[in-house]
């Protein structure tokens, strides 16, 4: 029987996806692209300071180790061989910047990693009004507190224009990138200093610390990162696909330390140790282009949505570079291959989406576990006009109003629990509108459908209400594991593996769940309509002049 279920099985393909909170090793058939065993370890967040977010790069690393030899234990359960894994893959979160010595190999401080709750999950907002200077008077969960000062020193003295970082890196000056955690670290941390002063100093996005411990370390490790997480340091030239002299010069960072910026599908190196010692790692791609691939969004004007704590929408603007004029980012979505083309996306963030299922269950307490809203939502089917708008820390990508304020309005003595359930299920995909109506006007190609992604995607009121609220079809993968998917088909495709396809024939297979649009377009409209009525009113709650009670 073992032998039959290996006949099928062909080549597999492993994928490391390190993610802020947890790492996990997945492992899929290249054929079919089902994931066959995985395993998950949790990751310590530190917080020395408020508003400062670190991680132990050697816990980070040890964790990966263990869900590698974990999963490898439980394919054997399987009688499936590990050694019919033939690539890995890496997929990881983009701005958290690890600075270590390479001839020991020890980090020479803690991964800064990005702001996490409560602020939101991507605080791009700290740019005000599209411009590229940060909010005055942004509150503490608008900019993470470490490098506010930095930026604002920076933001003093760029050369020109302010468009001197945006034009070249897709990118705002702002707090959440690595140029700029790597320039605090530099200022701040003499151990940093040294190491740079006496050559001994690498730096790198995650990606970059795993693939050159993995490949060797201080024994030989490959420091190098892809095109999508060195589009994330601000130090990037998006259109010479290079570090950039002149953004290096301006950040002060010495160039000798930056990783080999590579393509997102090729051999690396091989793997020094463990249970898949000699395998080699030939993909690596950023969180969110990595479920750009997974979710096979290979045509221009193709989106995926991924729902976290945040909402993280990728629009693949093909081979061009699409410069946001409301406020989204310019990235590179990926570049599957040494000699193959680079793939540009506009990106949005909605900061708080899964946020505000949490802070209904532990602010308010109307429900117990997040899964309770669907149940809550389904009693009631309708807001009943009630309109929730979490701008709990201002307002982000397209308005970037940072005097904006929570607010539920539209209540009458009929308005109960489950209808302000629904309504912060409804705030989630109205915010999703906003997103899309800005890509829509910076790309001009309207979308035929939307691809959804992460774990509130389990939820089929809120899929039907994202249908209804943009008016397209919402498609769901059957398979919800796309980014570490993406990463393993960057991993598996790569020159010199060839175990997974990536020709449009060969990637149909994938089955998908649909939502279509149940409301008439002219209901649609109208909510959409009185949702920016709402957000209207939230604006202009903070001014400078508040008190610390919060009164005007």
């Amino acid at each position: 029987m073992a032998a039959a279920k290996k006949a099928v099985l062909g080549p597999l393909v492993g994928a490391v996806d390190q993610g802020t909170s947890s790492t996990r090793f997945l492992v899929f058939n290249s054929k079919t692209a089902e994931l066959l065993s995985h395993h998950q370890v949790e990751i310590k967040q530190e917080f020395p300071r408020e508003g400062w977010v670190e991680q132990d790069p050697k816990e980070i690393l040890h964790s990966v180790y263990e869900c590698i030899e974990k999963t490898c234990e439980k394919l054997g359960q399987l009688n499936i061989d590990i050694s019919n894994i033939k690539a890995i893959g890496v997929s990881n979160q983009r701005e958290t910047t690890v600075v270590w010595d390479k001839l020991t190999g020890e980090p020479l401080y803690n991964a800064v990693a990005a702001p996490v709750s409560p602020g939101p999950s991507d605080p791009v907002a700290v740019v005000a009004s599209g411009s590229s200077v940060p909010a005055a008077g942004a509150s503490s969960v608008w900019l993470d507190l470490r490098t506010q000062s930095t930026v604002e020193s920076l933001s003093k003295r760029i050369p020109g224009n302010n468009n001197f970082v945006k034009s070249k890196t897709g990118l705002p000056l702002s707090t959440y990138f690595s140029a700029v955690k790597l320039r605090w670290l530099l200022d701040n941390v003499r151990k940093v200093q040294k190491a740079v002063e006496e050559d001994r100093a690498l730096f790198g996005t995650v990606d970059s610390w795993l693939i050159w411990s993995l490949t060797g370390g201080a024994s030989g490790g490959v420091h190098c990162t892809d095109v999508t997480n060195a589009s994330r340091t601000m130090l990037f030239n998006i259109h010479s696909l290079e570090w950039d002299k002149e953004l290096c010069e301006f950040f002060e960072i010495p160039m000798k330390i930056l990783p080999n910026v590579r393509s997102s599908s090729e051999i690396y190196g091989l793997m020094k140790a463990g249970a898949l010692e000699g395998v080699p790692i030939s993909g690596c791609l950023g969180d969110q282009s990595a479920a750009l691939v997974g979710q096979m969004c290979f045509q221009d004007g193709q989106a995926k949505n991924t729902y976290g704590t945040g909402c993280f929408l990728l629009c693949n603007t093909g081979r061009k570079c699409v410069f946001s004029e409301h406020g989204l980012l310019t990235t590179v979505a990926y570049k599957l291959g040494r000699d193959k083309p680079v793939y540009y996306a506009l990106e949005g963030s909605v900061a708080i989406a899964g946020a505000v299922i949490r802070w209904l269950r532990d602010n308010l307490g109307i429900i117990k576990t997040s899964e309770e809203i669907e149940k809550l939502a389904k009693e009631v089917g309708t807001s009943y006009g009630c309109y929730f708008v979490p701008a709990f820390s201002g307002l982000y990508a397209p308005y970037w109003e940072p005097s904006a304020r929570g607010i539920i309005c539209g209540l009458t003595q009929f308005t109960n629990k489950c209808h302000i359930a629904f309504a912060a299920l409804e705030a989630v995909c109205f915010q999703t509108r906003e997103i899309l109506d800005a890509m829509n006007r910076d790309c001009g190609i309207p979308l035929s459908h939307l691809q959804v992604d992460g774990g509130m995607t389990n939820n089929k009121i809120l899929m039907q209400l994202q249908a209804d609220i943009l008016y397209i079809p919402v498609v769901k993968p059957s398979m919800p594991e796309t980014t570490a998917l993406g990463a393993a088909m960057a991993a598996g495709a790569a020159e010199g593996v060839g175990v997974w396809s990536l020709e449009p024939e060969d990637l149909s297979a994938v089955t998908m769940e649909r939502f279509e649009p149940q409301i008439n377009a002219e209901e649609s409209e109208i909510r959409y309509s009185t949702w920016k009525k709402a957000v209207m009113k939230s604006m202009g709650w903070v001014t400078t002049q508040s008190s610390e009670s919060g009164m005007p």
